[in-house]
This record gives C-alpha cells, structure tokens and sequence, in this order.
C-alpha cells in the first residue's frame, strides 16, 4: 500500500483556472444540479489510459482511450516506469476527450469515479492523483474503484442481469471465479494460484518470438496465439491439463506454460533453430496451449456452476455466466465455455470485447452501481491510498473441495474434437 503523492505526485493543485483551462470549452459552474447521475470514471490500473462520462440509465455518454500496446511490443512487455510517463503524458487529454464527446461541463457530474486497486503501483498513482485533484476542485463525491469489481458488473451495462449470477473474470491479471449476489457482495469460489491465463499465453507467445512471424508481428501475445492456433493441430502434443485430479474451483497455469517452455526446447533442437527465431511447429504448440487453457478454464467453471446450483446459490433453470475480461476476447475459449453452459442450462453473457479489456466505461457504470445502491461514496478523500496488491473485493470465500462433476468432463474434450 502507497500513499498517493510520493509515487505519483506530478500534478500541482488544479486551480479553477486550470480546469477551465483544461476543459477550455466548458464554462464551470460549481453546484449545477442534474436531474440524472451521471459520473465519470478513470482508469490507469495497467497499460491503458481511459476514462468515460456514462448516467445511470446506461448510456455512454463519451468516452477516450490511449493504448500503450505498440509501446509495450517493442520492449517485449509492460515496463512500469514507461506505463507511468505515458499515463502522465496522455491522462489530461482523455479526460477532456470523454468530457468534450458527453457535452457536459465537469460541475455536471455528479460524482468521479477512479480504479484504486489492484494494478500497478506507478499507474495506480497518476490515475488517482490526477482524480482527486479534479474532486477537490469541483467539490465531487469520490467513489474508489476495484478493478475486479468493475469488471464483474459491466455486463449489468450491457445486458439486463439480475443478481444472482456467476461471474468468470480472465484477463492478463486476474482468473477467478465468484457468485455475484449484489453490488459489492461476492462470494469467491476459486482465483489463480500462481499467474494469470493471459500472462501465460503473453509469455508463451515471447518464448515462440512470434512478434517476429509474419503474420503476427502487430498483435499482442494473447491475440498472436489465438490467430496462429486457427492453423495448428491441437492435439499434436500430448499436454496434461493441470490440476486434474485436485477437485476444487481453483486455477493453475505455471504447470502449462513450463511444460510448454519444454516443449518449445525440445522443438528447438530437433529443427535446428536458435531461440528467438520462429519454429516451423509454432502453430501447432499455439494450438495445443490454447486448447489445453480452455479446458482447464472450463473445468473449473463446470464445476462451479454444478456447485452453486446444487446449493440453491443459482437458479435451476435461469442461471447466468457471466464472461469478462480480457481473455474472454478469445473466442476459442469463449466457444469451449459456450459447450459449458449449454451443459449445464446456463445463458452465457460476455460484455462486447471493447468492455472486456480495461476501459473507463466499466469504472464509470460501476460508480452508478455504488451511487445506486448508497455505497463506498466518499465525501471526504483525505488518507485515501491506491493498492497495487491483488485484493479480493468478496466478503466470503468458499472453497469447493471434494466435489466431483457429474456427470464427468469428458464431454467438453469429446465435444470440441
């Protein structure tokens, strides 16, 4: 845990001038009042700088977004010192692009939302120094944000979902799989223990130097796998899925990405290639990792719905899966799911890719959901810290153990051949 202004402390205090200096087209006039709830939400948890001006009846009012994903290609990953310097360099001008986009002057917003935890402590930091800047001056309610949490109620944006539902979140940070029963009531059944599946994948994707096959040098590692995996046989390595005989909702994926590593080896002797350049079997080793990820996310989500309906948690015949985060932008994997929860008699929901990567528009609708329900609304921002350290928002967790699927998994493996 770090405190603000000694990480992150680049910005002088916003006078009126300088907020109307940064919003030039806006006249400020403190203590306008709105009929709707309308709030704006920053987000600087990693990589991304974003931020997005939505009200309470879902509507996306404006919204901007600066990627540092071709930055992060060249120097082979996310460097925290140059995330920070872009985030410094870029979060001005998006907040102002979202605000000019919803033609709204900031004092008609009726509370600023910012993601405090987890992420990176340097991106943390510029994120919520420059939010609490802007909350001091325009005299706004301040709602801190869980990454996860936002990432779970998205999909409420998007679609018409009732609490309870299940929700899987997977991206490059985070794996885990909860009950959402309120806004901030979750009930946690299982999280990674070691890495993330999109970290993995990104790392597998390094160690194949598909940066350097031509038809993948401009895509992430996560999106360069799924695309060279469409050309490769799956099944061409024999990988054993990790955690199968360990019966809980758990995750691992450190297992498959050093069983891949030694496959990638063993492929580089017999071809006769030096590491760093691009095996004639990638596709084949993309294939097989993909597929065997999927699986072991499926798995674990196949025994997590079994769970919650066997105890009543969800409902018998209208229960929801809900899918976000990055990685659920693969559509292999999201088609595995689908086998799922056709399985199990579950709708599976997924918010549009563009809300399951990180955005501003999901940490704006989650300061709706928490202004709705009267809750985490800070009038007095004084001592308020980010927290770079994974925290689980859920106030219980329940480990699933000793709990068998029936009937068995096969027909997940058997269904996709």
């Amino acid at each position: 845990m770090l405190i603000l202004n000694k990480a992150a402390g680049v910005f002088s205090k916003l006078s009126k001038r300088k907020v109307n200096a940064l919003f030039p087209s806006f006249n400020f006039h403190p203590g306008t009042q709105l009929l709707h709830k309308i709030v704006l939400g920053i987000e600087t948890s990693c990589d991304d700088t974003a931020a997005a001006v939505v009200d309470e009846t879902g509507n996306v009012l404006g919204e901007a977004i600066h990627s540092q994903t071709e930055v992060h290609l060249k120097t082979g990953g996310i460097i925290p010192p140059v995330a920070q310097q872009l985030h410094r360099e870029n979060i001005h001008r998006i907040v102002q692009e979202a605000l000019s986009a919803s033609r709204l002057s900031p004092s008609e917003l009726s509370a600023i939302a910012t993601t405090i935890k987890p992420g990176l402590a340097l991106s943390l930091g510029v994120g919520l120094s420059f939010s609490l800047q802007l909350v001091n001056q325009l005299k706004k309610p301040f709602i801190p944000i869980h990454h996860m949490e936002a990432h779970a109620l998205t999909i409420r944006l998007t679609h018409q979902v009732e609490f309870p539902f299940l929700v899987l979140l997977i991206s490059g940070g985070h794996c885990l799989l909860a009950l959402v029963q309120g806004v901030s009531d979750f009930l946690l059944l299982g999280k990674s223990l070691d890495i993330a599946p999109g970290d993995m994948l990104d790392k597998v994707a390094r160690r194949l130097s598909l940066i350097k096959h031509p038809e993948c040098s401009g895509m992430s590692g996560g999106k360069a796998i799924e695309h060279l995996a469409k050309q490769g046989d799956r099944f061409h390595f024999d990988i054993s899925p990790p955690m199968h005989r360990v019966k809980n909702c758990d995750f691992s994926f450190t297992g498959l990405q050093n069983i891949t590593d030694k496959i990638i080896m063993q492929k580089e002797k017999e071809e006769g290639v030096e590491k760093g350049q691009v095996l004639s079997s990638a596709a084949d080793i993309a294939a097989a990792v993909q597929h065997m990820t999927a699986c072991h996310i499926a798995k674990r989500t196949h025994r997590a719905i079994l769970f919650c309906k066997q105890r009543d948690l969800l409902s018998q015949s209208n229960a929801v899966l809900v899918v976000s985060g990055g990685v659920a932008s693969n559509l292999y994997i999201r088609r595995v799911l689908g086998i799922v929860a056709a399985a199990t008699q579950c709708a599976l929901l997924c918010p549009p890719p563009r809300l399951c990567t990180d955005n501003g528009v999901m940490i704006a609708w989650n300061g709706i959901e928490r202004l709705r329900a009267g809750l985490g609304i800070l009038h007095h921002i004084e001592g308020i810290r980010y927290e770079p350290k994974y925290v689980v928002p859920f106030i219980n967790f329940v480990k699933v153990t000793q709990y068998k699927p029936e009937p068995e998994f096969a027909f997940i493996i058997r269904d996709f051949h």
